[in-house]
């Protein structure tokens, strides 16, 4: 549960804490009726605060548990109880937050104190799955004149003046002389040009008035998006970005801070593509590009390398297997040797994969992550301190990443640095994340960003030196519980005088020194690190054991394969045996259905002799008669039978 409250400075613990438990009405009477803290707030509000009161005046319950017959007395007390050894100052801050949080004006309101300079405050509840209170942690900004000082390892909102920036996201953020720049972006379908710039040391917001360089023919420069805003030398300089009207290959244009002015700067090579949506990093004087989305929405998984002191595209060949295509990705570089590209999406798919390439054998790697994977995401940004990548904002579609991560970029142990909740700009897509200074400490500084809204806030994070770290420390709840206390018995006050402000460390009364707790601290780490040691070396005895059983079951099978594949050229000879077998009494078929064709022919040709033959026999037969006639009817005639047959050969 996270709201924003006002609240006093002119109190310092444990004042405020009894200012605060007099206008709740809590008399410390352990029989009190409390009336007015019931009368006030809900009934799960003031069960807390009489919890907490009795836990910051008496300590730890340890008193009966009350007969079943008074369920009121039980509740307060069970309230008491799950509190177990808080220290006394929590209780004392966790009471005047929870109040600030039920009651904003509770101090302005307060008859017996005058009204002091108020700040920001911010609460942050967290409570256990059975309703007990585990932690709250504060985020409190304290402004006075030009400095500001924020509490470690959690996202606070800056006192600002000046006018803001329209609201937007897939901007351009760079960070020149103690003052972050922001230019571009999208708002509403719309692409921006405007260049605003947020002083760090004052912070305050202003626009920069700019123009373009008087040539022959005017300069458009036009309005853009998703594009990437590098620092170089006295200049901002603008690579790529989704335009109305997009060009076909990739712009690079420079602010020149002096001047004031906009350039377009003359490149040389074959330059990349037109996109938006790519990760552009400086390594020495080199630009390296990789990926992005095409003005044609085609994705790219493409490597360019831009020489700024030639001003020369290169195209690299890369070895390796290079990341899928995409855009909207993360990418920092490390001991100016490797880059390594986190997230981003496809058009259907979000990434959560880690790939490095060294750029000097310009191989693609993908080492294995450890610690707490991310979830997938795009539109995230990310800065590095040192050996740390910190990342925070993106999603993907549904949801925003609530969640801010650094990855320890020696050893690849993913690590959460604190998370927030609800629909917040810090769970936004296409927000901005740049290094600040602040006090000395460098500082995260995000801006922007859209999650269902398009947004304009100033969101900083003071990164603690624990994360160096270089493993994913998960402790027992009472572990973290303790290291959280030693934590915030270090809280600061700041009292304003003078133009001036004090730090006052508020220690804990009950606690040791804080070298002392330190080490204790690190021997708790130390010990939580030696199990997970064990765990891991554990782990890898099951997965070499599971390797080889694999192996086994992988040498057997191509046993099994080497046999199958004789029994199958067995198979495959004898096919080819039958098939020849086949092909030869398809041969001699074709031959007897030609001898049959042949038999056929002579049949009807001795068929046709014979009807020949009888007709020869039968017209002879009919000669025969007819000459035996003639000699007859001859003889009859007085004509003798050798005239006759003279006369018939005639």
């Amino acid at each position: 549960m996270t709201t924003m409250a006002r609240t006093s400075t002119g109190l310092a613990y444990p004042d405020r804490f009894y200012a605060a438990a007099s206008y709740a009405g809590l008399d410390g009477s352990l029989n009190s009726n409390n009336n007015d803290v019931s009368s006030r707030f809900s009934n799960e509000v003031a069960l807390i605060l009489y919890a907490l009161y009795q836990q910051a005046t008496i300590g730890p319950c340890d008193v009966p548990k009350p007969s079943s017959w008074n369920p009121v007395e039980q509740s307060k007390w069970k309230s008491w109880q799950q509190l177990g050894n808080m220290a006394t100052t929590e209780a004392m801050r966790l009471f005047v937050k929870i109040l600030e949080e039920e009651d904003p004006g509770w101090y302005s309101r307060a008859s017996n104190f005058v009204l002091e300079p108020t700040i920001d405050v911010q609460m942050n509840t967290i409570t256990a799955e059975n309703g007990s209170l585990v932690q709250t942690q504060d985020k409190d900004v304290i402004s006075e004149g030009l400095g500001s000082v924020v509490i470690y390892d959690e996202w606070i909102s800056p006192p600002i003046t000046g006018q803001n920036p329209k609201a937007r996201y897939q901007h351009g953020a760079a960070v020149l002389q103690e003052k972050m720049y922001i230019y571009g972006g999208n708002h509403n379908g719309r692409y921006l040009g405007d260049l605003h710039v947020l002083d760090f040391r004052s912070w305050t917001w202003s626009k920069v008035g700019t123009k373009a360089v008087e040539s022959p023919s005017p300069l458009n420069i036009a309005p853009c998006a998703g594009h990437s805003l590098i620092p170089w030398g006295n200049k901002l300089l603008s690579i790529a970005g989704h335009m109305k009207d997009p060009s076909e290959t990739i712009q690079v244009k420079a602010f020149d801070l002096q001047t004031g002015t906009w350039s377009m700067l003359n490149t040389y090579g074959r330059p990349p593509v037109s996109r938006g949506g790519q990760s552009v990093n400086l390594v020495g004087t080199t630009l390296v590009i990789f990926g992005g989305q095409g003005a044609n929405r085609t994705l790219l998984n493409d490597l360019y390398i831009l020489d700024l002191e030639t001003m020369t595209w290169d195209e690299i060949d890369v070895a390796g297997v290079a990341p899928s295509p995409r855009s909207d990705h993360a990418a920092a570089v490390h001991a100016e040797r490797y880059l390594l590209v986190f997230g981003g999406s496809s058009h259907a798919t979000f990434f959560n994969d880690l790939h490095v390439l060294d750029l000097q054998t310009m191989e693609w790697s993908k080492p294995a992550q450890l610690g707490e994977l991310p979830t997938p995401r795009a539109g995230h940004a990310g800065v590095t301190i040192g050996e740390n990548w910190f990342i925070a904002g993106g999603g993907d579609n549904k949801s925003g990443a609530s969640k801010t991560i650094v990855l320890n970029m020696s050893s690849f142990v993913w690590s959460v640095v604190t998370s927030v909740e609800g629909i917040v700009p810090l769970a936004s897509e296409g927000l901005s994340l740049v290094v600040g200074s602040l006090k000395g400490d460098d500082i995260l500084v995000s801006f922007g960003g859209y999650n269902g809204r398009y947004n304009s806030e100033v969101n900083i994070l003071n990164p603690s030196c624990k994360l160096n770290l270089q493993s994913n420390i998960k402790e027992a709840p009472s572990a973290v519980h303790n290291v959280t206390n030693t934590t915030r018995d270090l809280r600061s006050e700041f009292e304003i005088g003078q133009g001036k402000i004090r730090e006052i460390v508020m220690d804990n009364v009950d606690s040791k020194p804080t070298i002392s707790e330190c080490e204790k601290t690190n021997e708790r780490i130390i010990a939580t690190l030696k199990v997970e040691k064990q765990e891991l070396e554990s782990s890898l005895s099951e997965e070499k054991l599971q390797s080889l059983q694999l192996k086994q079951q992988l040498l057997e099978a191509e046993t099994r394969n080497a046999e199958l594949y004789k029994e199958l050229q067995s198979v495959r000879g004898q096919l080819g045996t039958e098939q020849s077998r086949c092909f030869k009494l398809e041969v001699e078929v074709a031959e007897l259905r030609q001898k049959l064709q042949t038999m056929e022919t002579l049949e009807k040709e001795l068929e046709l002799l014979q009807r020949q033959k009888a007709a020869s026999e039968q017209a002879a037969l009919n000669a025969k008669q007819r000459q035996g006639a003639s000699g007859v009817w001859g003889w009859l005639a007085g004509n003798p039978p050798e005239y006759t047959a003279i006369d018939n050969h005639a």
